[in-house]
């Protein structure tokens, strides 16, 4: 009898007390005072941070993580495409990509610099109220990266019109690219339907084309000079750093650079949709039938918005939501089906995007499409009379909470513990207001979700419909991999020293202890893999592996589902040649 692979790794968030007892007799334990409904006893975690803001305006936040010599940088610019105007929109997108060609200081491809020196984590972005440039970096080239980040800031301008011709095509190519994607027009039709002319949010965040070809020197220029400023910047330091180390090189990097003229900035405009509104558009791109359903809600930072993210995690996040055990487990209508609750500095939008199972039958396809349709509309209803249970509040909470601590395993990137600064800083002007949005989600109850629910979701949506066009399907441009990234060098790593046993049973048992996140992670290893698969069955042990999760003698697929997400816990299973 052959032994198959049967490795697995389990990562879980560590946001319960651990009890160790003995049981010899005597008077019994006195019970636990009872929780509210869908409380969790989850600590509410913090980033430790030193704020100051130079003479210039510039705002800096430190925090401090010597677990790995390296250090993130992280630069949010307050510009997005909410500043830019009708007919001059992609500005802001257009500018993310001019900052990348050198400066008058700093005259090399910044992208490439930074990846010679090892940078990780690397990259810009635009949205609608921000754009942000980062880096994972060796705290030994953190000098060298902050006269980068500082030149692009103060020594920028001016640069020559082939510059600006060059990244005004790159721009031009990215927007073709997005656009001839799968359900790519989908983003116009949404911002043009759900917010009113003239609102910072009715346009999209690449704009036009025809806006880009007539963006002039001038234009550029006038738009450098008016938001890229450092008293319209949030820089975050963090990682193997001292607060006064951080200062002292801030200052002399960047010191020197004048302050930007003052900045009008528009509040909050939710621009509340009232009735029901429809849109319908094909897609050459997709085989499949869409439906997308949106209401404008509150902006990032609100009250309402922990609530109404309790409510997409129940209805759309995950095997264990509501519409997707209807559509896609019970009723096999969808292939898809998820909820968002996506916010912005001056308004949100809140989501649900169905994707309806094809069918090579024009009418059962169409079938489909409508029964998923109204199944989740059923499930929305049923969401906004009756609330959530108490079980699927405490399960998103442990989802919500446990998503967010996962971030502070890391310094940088997405979700990092410097991109959360940032974000509070510069959309609210403080820094640690993700602990206000966790001890409203810690607080919520399954009234106070239904209510929420209820007062944005009963009225106000626009639906789009997008079915693919029947003929003339075309692939997507292949990226330009002519040249290869450059390579890293080789780091030192601290890690923590091994501590081994072995059970009585022969398991040997290894444990690397680090106290930097409140997180547990895993690892079984078997020495055997999908070599030992038999002549005649190959994908023997890949198969056995992916059954893990499809349920076991006791429990079915959406319980071991449901157990795993109330434990916050990643579950991934695997098999190579020999493990």
């Amino acid at each position: 009898m052959k032994t198959f692979c049967r490795i697995f790794m389990l990562a879980v968030v560590s946001l319960f007390p651990v009890f160790c007892f003995s049981q010899t007799g005597g008077a019994a334990a006195k019970p636990a005072p009872a929780k509210p409904a869908g409380g969790v006893d989850i600590p509410i975690p913090e980033i430790k941070y030193t704020t100051f803001t130079l003479k210039n305006g510039l705002t800096v936040i430190v925090h401090e993580d010597h677990k790995a010599p390296i250090v993130a940088v992280n630069t949010w610019y307050h510009v997005g495409s909410k500043n830019e105007k009708p007919g001059k929109t992609g500005f802001a997108h257009l500018f993310e990509h001019l900052m990348f060609g050198g400066s008058n200081n700093f005259k090399h491809v910044y992208l490439t610099a930074m990846e010679r020196i090892g940078a990780t984590n690397l990259n810009g972005t635009t949205n609608n109220d921000r754009t942000n440039y980062f880096e994972n970096i060796p705290d030994s080239m953190l000098d060298y990266t902050l006269f980068a980040e500082s030149d692009r800031m103060g020594h920028l301008l001016p640069f020559d019109q082939h510059t600006l011709d060059l990244q005004r095509g790159v721009v031009q190519n990215e927007k073709r690219q997005g656009d001839n994607a799968a359900f790519g027009m989908v983003e116009y039709a949404v911002a043009e339907n759900t917010y009113p002319a003239g609102h910072p949010y009715s346009w999209t965040v690449i704009g036009s084309m025809a806006d880009l070809d007539h963006a002039s020197m001038a234009d550029v220029t006038e738009w450098f000079k008016t938001y890229y400023g450092p008293n319209n910047v949030i820089m975050v330091i963090a990682g193997d750093i001292t607060p006064e180390a951080a200062r002292e090189k801030v200052e002399k990097y960047y010191g020197e650079i004048p302050a930007g003229p003052p900045i009008e900035k528009t509040k909050t405009w939710i621009a509340k949709m009232h009735g029901s509104h429809r849109g319908w558009m094909q897609d050459r791109n997709t085989p499949q039938s869409r439906l997308y359903r949106i209401w404008n809600v509150p902006e990032f930072g609100s009250h309402d918005e922990a609530l109404l993210d309790i409510a997409a995690q129940i209805l759309g996040r995950g095997r264990t939501s509501r519409l997707y055990k209807r559509l896609v487990y019970k009723d096999q209508v969808a292939t898809s089906a998820t909820a968002a609750d996506d916010t912005n500095e001056i308004g949100g939008q809140f989501d649900l995007t169905l994707t309806a199972k094809p069918d090579p039958d024009a009418s059962k396809a169409d079938a489909n499409f409508h029964r998923m349709e109204r199944g989740a509309d059923e499930e929305l209803q049923s969401f906004l009379k009756s609330g959530p249970t108490a079980d699927e509040l405490r399960i998103a909470k442990i989802q919500i909470l446990g998503t967010f601590t996962r971030g502070l395993e890391r310094i940088g990137g997405f979700g990092g513990k410097s991109d959360t600064l940032a974000r509070c800083q510069t959309y609210t002007g403080h820094a640690d207001c993700y602990r206000d949005y966790l001890k409203r989600v810690k607080e919520a109850t399954p009234e106070s979700v239904r209510k929420m629910a209820v007062e944005w979701l009963s009225d106000g949506d626009y639906q789009l419909e997008v079915h693919p066009y029947p003929k003339n399907f075309t692939t997507t441009a292949a990226i330009d991999r002519s040249k290869e990234p450059a390579m890293g060098g080789a780091m030192s790593l601290n890690l923590p020293p091994m501590q081994k046993t072995t059970l009585s049973n022969g398991l040997n048992v290894v444990l690397a202890e680090r106290h930097n996140a409140p997180v547990v992670n895993f690892t079984a290893i078997v020495n055997s893999g999908y070599a030992a698969d038999p002549a005649g069955a190959p994908g023997t042990a890949s198969f056995t592996l992916r059954m893990l999760e499809e349920g076991t003698a006791t429990r079915d697929s959406l319980k071991v589902a449901e157990e795993l997400e109330g434990l916050s816990a990643n579950f991934n299973a695997g098999a190579i040649h020999d493990k």
